[in-house]
């Protein structure tokens, strides 16, 4: 009898084993849900692991890019599933029950119910390919690390930055970064010191903020850098904080700030057609719209509104057959005629009305119809001509200007670029203030980062090539400077390297302008490795003189920089940048390869060891580069970059397909024979057999302009011929890194990549 009992409670007992070893493999997996929350729907995921005879768990918040966030406890007792994640007060407890998981979720003294079903977890991408965080960490560590200023001196965020007055002077917004590098919102009084935090930056990055009025700040956000950005609102006291355009999969922009109406602002959104912008009225308390005009054609969508101080719409550019732009206007606030037909290649923009006239009608604009180089003109709308011509430079575009709201909108002063910021006084007022700035901080850049409604009160923020940056505050009636907040004040400026402009002749007799970064040791006359770093874009976009930390940190490992600004680089004019078009990857590179020669003939770099690395059309410049002359660069780093002008076309997002035949003339158009076979020519991934320097590949996983795919033909396409190929990517990432801890574990594989292949005498990793 004992015996029996005995072989029952063995059976029992290997019965309940398998029970529990079922259970065990039913919760394991990933478990997918939707919370409700105020009739909008979160998708979550959960990850559920078997872990040293329990369990953990991560996270997935899909639409707020929130990816492997690590919760701190996970139970599973008699089919019950408890996980909670501390820091944000999250909890959740379900029952499973076959293939389901019933429960609730709780946050913050919220609860809603939510439901998981077992799924398969997916994400953009092959995730495959990307290389393991053992192998990158073992490739940083090519790099030494006894250097005076570590990557994190350069790329860790400022302890505090983003300084603004509010309109009536009386508190100072910032931002100001905690021990888990998250970069809160704080307002200070300025009379009584007292300082709240008033926006807590959480899973998700507060991409910019800014004063609405004196008792209240915005602030937008996006998901995981989606670039889909929602606008939020919130009083000085962190009170009354509210979500003003929650619109799944819509994008935000601001278009006016209304200082006159202190409770509404005007966006643009893309809510009623994911393809074209229309323009809302929006009360920044309580997130009611008001439609102010309809955008209904979306084969030739207005692309641009002109709002007046007051919120009135005074006219829009409206596309017509995909590269032409008229220019309505009204006279009477109701009816809009064209005014001018442009081509989209034409400059004519309202940079702002004069209000210091008695002609409504009256404008500033910006203007190269009847100039190679932008200029600024006093322009009658109403009349269609120009009242008179105010500011011109022969070799440089006109940037901008400054009017004063305080003065009766005085013009204050025109802005260019040169080789440096230059900054040109107009008013007495403002050259008195321009003579007191530029004799505080000679051989500077300044900038007016904010001034008070009554102008009593100026930010303003100086910079130089070894100067990340300053800020002061200059009180105008006791006409003082005072030093309000140095943003790296570890790295010493005379530490930092010297950012020299220069100009060249391409091969084919064009002259091209840049920048070079020379670390000490090419000073003194040796030549050093350089990394040639073609800008982004590629179209209207340049180069310029001040701090790059990118440059400063390669030239304190002994690397060159060089910057190109080839032709289709934008402020030299528009014969310089339409001579580009049709030539990515092709002249354009011509200029970028005619720059390396020259810096190598002045005696600076060793051509026969250079690195190319890049970011978007930088990153597609380094791919071109390693096809086009597979012997000139001894390495290449592609950052978010196009491997193929095929798929990047057919992967725009759907705000920019109204676009796609100025794309089109600006690139390849595939739909012309000649220019196809240009196309396949020039698409790096069609000619991988000819790469045959090492190649490290770098994406974010939720990048809407630069699609993953882009990145993963590259490597793909390279490991099928059994070619080492390290592939970084991050899927809480968009288009390039935002995110702190990313950027740095970027740039620390990144210097041990070019200590590996910039320094042959460099064999073996380094030990940490």
């Amino acid at each position: 009898m004992k015996t029996t009992i005995f072989k029952l409670n063995v059976a029992l007992m290997l019965f309940l084993c398998m029970v529990t070893q079922v259970k065990a493999q039913d919760i394991v997996g990933s478990w997918e849900g939707k919370l409700l929350v105020q009739g909008t729907e979160i998708p979550l995921v959960f990850d559920v692991k078997s872990e040293n005879e329990g369990y953990s768990s991560q996270m997935d918040s899909p639409t707020q890019g929130a990816m492997g966030i690590p919760m701190d406890e996970t139970l599973f007792d008699d089919n019950t599933l408890t996980i909670k994640f501390n820091q944000a007060g999250i909890k959740y407890v379900g029952i499973l029950k076959e293939a389901t998981i019933t429960g609730t979720f709780y946050q913050g003294g919220a609860e809603f119910p939510l439901s998981l079903s077992k799924t398969v977890k997916t994400v953009p991408g092959n995730p495959s390919l990307p290389t393991s965080e053992a192998e990158l960490e073992k490739l940083s560590n090519w790099n030494p690390t006894n250097y005076k200023y570590a990557v994190e001196d350069y790329f860790a965020r400022p302890k505090a930055r983003s300084f603004s007055f509010s309109p009536n002077g009386t508190y100072l917004s910032y931002r100001e970064k905690d021990e888990n590098a998250k970069n809160h919102v704080y307002v200070k009084n300025l009379e009584t010191n007292e300082v709240k935090r008033v926006i807590e930056e959480k899973e998700e990055l507060i991409r910019g903020f800014g004063w609405a009025n004196d008792n209240r700040l915005i602030y937008v956000m996006d998901k995981g850098g989606n670039e889909n950005y929602h606008l939020f609102a919130v009083d000085i006291d962190g009170t009354n904080q509210k979500e003003l355009t929650p619109y799944e999969g819509v994008k935000v922009e601001i278009l006016e700030g209304l200082k006159e109406d202190k409770d509404h602002m005007i966006i643009s959104m893309n809510k009623n057609n994911p393809q074209i912008f229309e323009p809302y009225k929006i009360n920044i308390i309580t997130g009611d719209l008001v439609q102010l005009y309809k955008n209904e054609d979306p084969a030739n969508p207005i692309n641009g509104y002109e709002f007046d101080k007051d919120g009135k719409l005074r006219g829009f550019s409206k596309m017509r057959n995909g590269v032409n732009v008229d220019l309505y206007y009204t006279i009477d606030g109701e009816n809009y005629e064209v005014k001018k037909q442009l081509n989209w290649k034409d400059n004519f923009s309202i940079s702002s009305f004069n209000y210091a006239s008695k002609n409504p009608h009256e404008a500033y604009v910006i203007s190269n119809l009847d100039s190679d180089k932008t200029q600024i003109y006093l322009y009658d709308l109403k009349e269609d001509k120009a009242i008179k011509k105010l500011f011109s430079n022969d070799d440089y575009d006109v940037s901008g200007m400054s009017l004063s709201r305080n003065r009766n909108y005085e013009l204050d002063y025109f802005v260019y670029e040169g080789e440096k910021r230059v900054v040109v006084p107009v008013s007495d007022y403002y050259k008195k203030l321009h003579k007191k700035i530029t004799t505080k901080f000679p051989n500077y850049n300044y900038s007016i980062a904010d001034v008070t409604d009554d102008e009593s009160k100026y930010l303003i923020f100086i910079q130089s090539d070894k100067l990340y940056g300053t800020y002061y505050s200059y009180d105008v009636k006791k006409g003082e400077f005072k030093l309000l907040y140095n943003l790296m004040p570890n790295l010493i400026e005379k530490d930092m390297a010297e950012m020299r402009p220069i100009t060249f002749k391409s091969r084919d007799g064009k002259t091209i302008h840049g920048y070079i970064t020379l670390p000490k040791e090419a000073l003194n006359g040796k030549k050093v490795p350089v990394i040639v770093n073609p800008h982004g874009g590629p179209q209207g976009i340049r180069d310029s003189w001040g701090f790059n930390p990118e440059a400063q940190l390669f030239a304190s490992r002994g690397y060159a920089t060089l910057q190109v600004n080839f032709r289709i680089s934008g402020g030299y004019g528009k014969a310089f940048l339409e001579s580009g078009f049709k030539q990515i990857g092709r002249k354009a590179m011509d200029d970028v390869e005619d720059g390396l020669k020259y810096v190598a003939e002045q005696g600076w770099v060793d051509k026969n060891n250079a690195a190319i690395y890049g970011g978007s059309h930088g990153g597609y410049a380094v791919l071109r580069g390693l096809t086009k002359t597979p012997d000139l660069y001894a390495c290449g780093v592609d950052y978010v970059g196009v491997s193929n002008i095929f798929t990047f076309f057919n992967s725009f997002p759907e705000y920019w397909k109204p676009y796609t035949e100025i794309v089109k003339e600006i690139w390849y158009d595939s739909d012309i024979p000649e220019e196809k076979v240009i196309m396949e020519e020039v698409s790096p991934v069609f000619h991988v057999d000819k790469i045959k320097k090492p190649l490290f590949v770098v994406q974010g996983a939720n990048d809407p302009r630069v699609n993953i795919d882009e990145s993963d033909q590259i490597v793909s396409s390279l490991r099928e011929k059994g070619f080492d190929v390290p592939y970084m990517v991050r899927y809480d990432e968009g288009h390039g890194f935002a995110k702190e801890e990313n950027s740095i574990a970027l740039y620390k594989t990144m210097m041990g990549f070019f200590a590996k292949h910039l320094k042959p005498e460099i064999k073996q990793p380094i030990k940490k």
